[in-house]
């Protein structure tokens, strides 16, 4: 049997890791919202809604802080 060492993990950056924290919470969201409007429940797709509208905006907000920053 042969040992391999273990792989170096890459680095990633705070700016890329809010990115695809931001697109995947963004996408989350709706998807709740989506689910529960299906479901007839109007407050929780409200909710939903108004959470992703959040983390767009907070998006926003963080990628403008980090403008100068490069994603690597």
């Amino acid at each position: 049997m042969i040992f391999r060492p273990a792989r170096r993990f890459t680095k990633m950056s705070l700016k890329a890791f809010h990115l695809i924290f931001v697109t995947l919470l963004t996408a989350l969201a709706f998807g709740c919202a989506a689910w529960a409007f299906q479901s007839g429940s109007v407050l929780w797709g409200a909710t939903a809604i108004v959470a992703g509208i959040f983390v767009i905006l907070y998006g926003i907000y963080f990628l403008k802080k980090l403008k100068k920053i490069s994603y690597l």
